[in-house]
C-alpha cells in the first residue's frame, strides 16, 4: 500500500492555474483509473480530470471557487501498489461540456449514487441552490438532460416574501466558474480600454418589411431576425474601416487589423454571456450567414462549444433582442477595439420627406477603443452601418 499524490499538470497555452469548480469524489471513496473526480476551469476551457489510478480518495485539494496552482497538489490517493507514471489530463480543446464518465462500478451498500448529468448542468444547479438528487432524470440511466433541469427549475416554488417593516433576509453566492471569468474579463476590458460611445438612430422599417417578406417565403415567419442584417452590414463596413476590425496586443504594443471578419455574437446564457465567434464571416453568404449565427448562438446555450469557438473573434455584435432598451453602453470584446450594440426596434414618429410618419427605429449604441479609434472614425464606421440597414439592397450588390 502507498499513497500517490496527484499534482495539476500544465494544460498548455499558458495556463498558471485552475479553478475548482466541483469535486465529484470525496475522502475515502474508491476510485478507477479514469473516473472523472473533479471538473476544473481554466481561461480557455472547461476540463474533466480523470483518476490517474485505481485507489481510494485520502484528500482533496481546495473547495469550489478555489484556484490550485499548475504543479501543486490536487488529489492523494492510497494505492495498493505505485504506478508507473502519472497521467496527464485530456487535451482541454474539446474537454468544454464533455459528459461525464458513467461510473465504472456499482455505489456500494449504503451509499449514495451519483448522479448522472453534464458539467454544465452541475454549475447551474450550484448557481441556483438545486439538489440534483432531487431532480427527475429522463436521459440513459436516469440521466439528467438539460429539459429536466429546466423544467424542475420552473417548477420550484418562489420563496415567500418579506413582512413589511422587517429586514430582508441576504444571501451569500460564491462567484466561481463561468460567472467570476466573466467578472474577471469585464473589468480588465474597462480598466485597461478607455471605452467611447457613440448612438446612432437608424430607421428600419423598409429592412423589417424585407425580413418579414424573406420570413414568409422561407415559412420561418417572424423567426427571421434583424441581428443577421445587422451582422451582414457590420461585416461590410469592416472592410472600409479595417482600424475597426482589429485586436490590440498589449503585451507586445502591436496591433492586429484583420483582413477577415471574425464575427463575435454575444449571446446569454444561463452560465452568463457567451461570445461564440463566427470565423471568416465575410466569406459567407447571407443564408450561410443567418445559420451560422442561429447554430452558434443555440450551441452556446446548450453549452456545447468547445473553446477555440469562444476565442479569436475581431468584432463583436451584441443584441438583447426585444429587451435591448433605446440605449445601451456595451463593453468591449477584449482584446478587440469595437463592439456594435443593437438596441431595440419601435415605432416612432419620425420626419420622412417633411411630413411626420410613424416608422421603425431602432439605436446602435456602439463603443471603441478611444486609443486607436477617433470619434470621426468611429461615426463614419456607424453611419455606414446605419447606411446599409436604410437601404437593405446595398447588403447584396
Amino acid at each position: 500500500m502507498g499513497n500517490y499524490v496527484f499534482k495539476l499538470p500544465d494544460l498548455g497555452e499558458g495556463t498558471v492555474e485552475a479553478e475548482v469548480l466541483e469535486w465529484l469524489v470525496q475522502p475515502g471513496e474508491a476510485v478507477r483509473e479514469g473516473d472523472a473526480i473533479a471538473n476544473l476551469m481554466t481561461d480557455k476551457a472547461n476540463v474533466e480530470v480523470p483518476a490517474p489510478v485505481d485507489g481510494v480518495v485520502l484528500r482533496t485539494a481546495g473547495q469550489p471557487g478555489d484556484l490550485i496552482a499548475v504543479g501543486a497538489e490536487l488529489a492523494v490517493f492510497a494505492t495498493e501498489a505505485p504506478p508507473a507514471a502519472t497521467q496527464e489530463l485530456p487535451s482541454p480543446s474539446n474537454q468544454e461540456q464533455a459528459p461525464v464518465r458513467e461510473p465504472k462500478e456499482k455505489a456500494a451498500p449504503g451509499k449514495q449514487p451519483k448522479v448522472l448529468t453534464s458539467p454544465a448542468i452541475r454549475r447551474r444547479a450550484a448557481e441556483a441552490g438545486v439538489n440534483l438528487a432531487e431532480v427527475a432524470g429522463s436521459g440513459p440511466q436516469g440521466r439528467i438532460l438539460r429539459s429536466d433541469f429546466d423544467a424542475h427549475l420552473a417548477g420550484r416554488q418562489a420563496p415567500p416574501a418579506a413582512k413589511i417593516g422587517l429586514p430582508a433576509e441576504t444571501e451569500e453566492i460564491k462567484v466561481i466558474g463561468v460567472r467570476r471569468a466573466i467578472a474577471k474579463r469585464m473589468a480588465q476590458s474597462k480598466r485597461e480600454i478607455p471605452h467611447f460611445t457613440y448612438v446612432e438612430e437608424v430607421d428600419v422599417t423598409e429592412l423589417d418589411a424585407l425580413r418579414r417578406h424573406w420570413g414568409e417565403a422561407s415559412n420561418r415567419g417572424d423567426r427571421l431576425s434583424l441581428l443577421p442584417f445587422v451582422c451582414a452590414a457590420v461585416i461590410q463596413a469592416a472592410a472600409e474601416f479595417p482600424q475597426c476590425n482589429a485586436t490590440y496586443d498589449a503585451e507586445s504594443g502591436v496591433m492586429r487589423r484583420h483582413r477577415g471578419v471574425h464575427l463575435g455574437v454575444a449571446t446569454q446564457t444561463a452560465q452568463g454571456l457567451k461570445v461564440p465567434v463566427v470565423r471568416n464571416a465575410h466569406q459567407l453568404s447571407f443564408r450561410e450567414l443567418t445559420a451560422a449565427i442561429a447554430e452558434a448562438a443555440q450551441a452556446a446555450r446548450d453549452g456545447q462549444l468547445p473553446p477555440q469557438r469562444l476565442t479569436g473573434s475581431s468584432i463583436t455584435v451584441s443584441s438583447l433582442g426585444k429587451l435591448g432598451g433605446v440605449v445601451s453602453t456595451p463593453i468591449i470584446n477584449h482584446p478587440e477595439v469595437a463592439v456594435i450594440g443593437v438596441n431595440k426596434a419601435m415605432q416612432r414618429p419620425a420626419v420622412v420627406n417633411g411630413q411626420v410618419a410613424v416608422r421603425l427605429l431602432m439605436n446602435l449604441s456602439s463603443s471603441f477603443d478611444h486609443r486607436f479609434i477617433d470619434g470621426q472614425e468611429a461615426a463614419a464606421m456607424i453611419q455606414a452601418v446605419k447606411a446599409s440597414l436604410q437601404h437593405p439592397a446595398t447588403l447584396f450588390a
